[in-house]
């Protein structure tokens, strides 16, 4: 909390002497010394008698660790604001001296003109608030001094009772004593209410004026301290006229009080202002990617510190990327139901393989209809695009390379209680090919045959190292995508394969500051060696072969690129996976009943150009890097093979 002297705090027109602030206390002190006259003595008196039945009233030393509910805000990688999020109070907490001078006075002014003379409590405001109340017959006014509104604030129902106002009085001359003006100033302004769920003079300033705290004119800043008694009726984004006439009402105090001269009041009348808009609760400009990152914020530091916390969160989104993403989903999504295929839904998720931050997240085709993540969320069968896992499996084994033979003939296998007979796509046999030509025409019985020679359990191990957290069972047909996962496990699992084996965890995060930008979170990189560098590199020479020979044509951008497509034999999700160097994405279509797509749904003839849309805008810009070949690693050693 800020130790900065009030009285050294000048507006910027006064001139940097003490006279000004001599004039300041001259005032307060005429009007404070009447009071006294009056009977400050039996007024104290009266209160301390009273403090004795107040023995339950908070203590106010807690608030000497207080910290405020205030603001989150989620950024994207290049800083740009993407949602606030709070809970009941949106807050960014400010010290004193980040606070316009401007702002000081006219609330002062306004509020407690004689705020540094008191001692908690104001004998004249209590003495002529008693004088209407008795008048009317009704408690019409308070007489409440700044530290009076503050505790009332933090500790005490809004009731306007006699007790409660005692109450108030204990508790702020207590204030008094532990604290000094300047932070019980401090307080007051971060805590106080501004209209529109905003809390505290900076949120306020930013929405009112879409500016800092501290470069509020004293225009605005007479504007916003006329708002603070009734902020939702007065406020100009209600009724600029009635907001005007209350910045008149506290130039003219700050008038009388010989805080600024008339001249000074008479420009700020008449000066123009510009209005910002009602900040809280709008809408992320990205809601799938900062929903993913919520609920990863949440998982790390619980929900109520996330809403409540005032944290900076610098997300890894690339905004230019995402809006690439939503475009392509979108013209994919057209293009789908032009050609009859009756898919409900469309997502993509694309992933840095150097960094493993999530560039952009399309979880389904609108948001406002529905705002499941589909992305991150949604546990549908890969298909054929599970087949590279079992390749790698077999690349890394040392027995095979991609030249290596394999016969794509009738086999059968123990499943269970009876015998599983896989079948290809086409219901065909093309007997021995290469691993190469296996992966690019998507051949299911030399996957099948790969994983019993792996074993199935290296290639579940192979998907943990890969980051796919589904669960998984150890069936005869999990080559073939026999398990749940989703579109982002499914581009961060083939990043790896584009990074040469090198991982990081896969994150919606770059870092989390607190709002004073001490460290809470970082997720700079790491990476470490996960796969062995030649298989990744065999795998990745073979998925290439997918996009310039094989079922994946369709996604040809040009430039070096692997990837995968997949279709799952009842037709219900299809798929295309993808990468270059820089940049891995996977693209899914379905229906969120399961329903099927229709004949003639495939990965390759419906996601492969979705998959290329997106890439080739995303890679514009680009420069065009190639895969590191299989020739700068040394192979592994071939592994004896277990005997079935």
């Amino acid at each position: 909390m800020s130790t900065t002297t009030l009285g050294k705090q000048r507006p910027q027109t006064r001139p940097q002497d003490d006279s000004f602030w001599r004039g300041v206390l001259r005032i307060a002190n005429r009007t404070f010394l009447v009071g006294m006259t009056l009977g400050s003595a039996a007024l104290g008196g009266s209160l301390l008698g009273l403090a004795v039945s107040f023995r339950n009233l908070p203590d106010v030393r807690s608030l000497r660790g207080y910290i405020p509910s205030e603001t989150t805000h989620i950024y994207d990688a290049k800083g740009t604001l993407l949602v606030s999020l709070h809970d009941e109070e949106n807050r960014e907490v400010v010290p004193l001296d980040k606070i316009s001078p401007n702002l000081k006075l006219a609330v002062m002014a306004i509020e407690d003109s004689n705020f540094y003379q008191h001692r908690g409590i104001n004998p004249i405001g209590i003495s002529r608030a008693l004088v209407v109340n008795l008048t009317s017959g009704r408690t019409a006014q308070g007489g409440s001094t700044l530290t009076m509104q503050l505790v009332k604030n933090l500790f005490l129902s809004p009731d306007r009772s006699l007790s409660r106002k005692v109450a108030e009085a204990v508790l702020a001359m207590r204030l008094e004593q532990i604290f000094t003006k300047d932070q019980i100033l401090e307080m007051y302004l971060n805590q106080v209410y501004w209209g529109h769920n905003t809390y505290g003079v900076q949120t306020a300033a930013q929405s009112y004026f879409k500016k800092s705290a501290a470069d509020l004119t004293l225009a605005e800043a007479a504007m916003m301290a006329g708002i603070i008694q009734a902020p939702e009726a007065f406020s100009p984004f209600v009724d600029m006229e009635t907001a005007k006439q209350r910045q008149q009402l506290v130039l003219d105090r700050m008038v009388e009080l010989e805080w600024i001269t008339p001249q000074e009041a008479a420009a700020a009348a008449q000066q123009s202002l510009t209005l910002g808009e009602i900040t809280s609760f709008q809408r992320s400009r990205s809601p799938w990617i900062t929903d993913a990152v919520l609920q990863e914020l949440t998982q790390q530091f619980g929900r109520e510190a996330v809403i409540r916390g005032g944290m900076r969160v610098q997300s890894s989104l690339d905004s230019d990327l995402q809006n690439m993403a939503e475009a392509a989903v979108q013209r994919g999504f057209a293009t789908l139901q032009a050609s009859g295929i009756r898919a409900d839904q469309l997502a993509l998720a694309a992933v840095d393989p150097r960094t493993h931050y999530v560039k952009a997240l399309v979880g389904g085709v609108d948001y406002n209809r529905s705002q499941f993540n589909r992305a991150t969320q949604a546990m549908r069968q890969p298909g054929s695009a599970f087949k590279p896992f079992v390749f790698y499996a077999a690349y890394a084994s040392g027995n095979y390379t991609p030249d290596s033979g394999i016969n794509d003939s009738p086999v059968s296998y123990r499943d269970g209680m009876g015998r599983y007979v896989p079948q290809n796509y086409d219901r065909s046999f093309m007997g021995p090919m290469s691993m190469r030509m296996a992966l690019a025409t998507s051949r299911n019985i030399p996957a099948i045959v790969l994983g019993q020679e792996v074993g199935i359990d290296r290639v579940i191990e192979i998907c943990r190292t890969l980051g796919i957290t589904s669960p998984m069972l150890p069936v005869v047909s999990l080559p073939l995508g026999a398990v749940d996962l989703t579109p982002l496990e499914m581009a961060a699992a083939y990043a790896t394969f584009a990074n040469n084996g090198w991982q990081s965890p896969t994150t919606t995060i770059i870092q989390v500051t607190d709002n004073s930008g001490h460290l809470l979170l970082d997720h700079t990189p790491r990476p470490k060696l996960v796969l062995d560098p030649w298989a990744a590199a065999a795998t990745n020479s073979t998925m290439q072969s997918v996009i310039t020979s094989g079922t994946g044509t369709g996604a040809s951008i040009g430039r070096p690129a692997a990837g995968k497509t997949g279709t799952t034999s009842s037709e219900r999700d299809i798929w295309f996976v993808g990468y270059v160097p820089q940049l891995s994405a996977a693209v899914w279509a379905g229906n969120d009943n399961y329903a099927p797509l229709g004949q003639g749904a495939t990965g390759g003839g419906f996601m492969a150009p979705i998959w290329r849309d997106f890439m080739t805008q995303a890679l514009k810009d680009v420069p065009v890097q190639d895969f590191t070949p299989m020739s700068k690693f040394q192979r592994p050693k071939p592994q004896r093979r277990d005997s079935n």
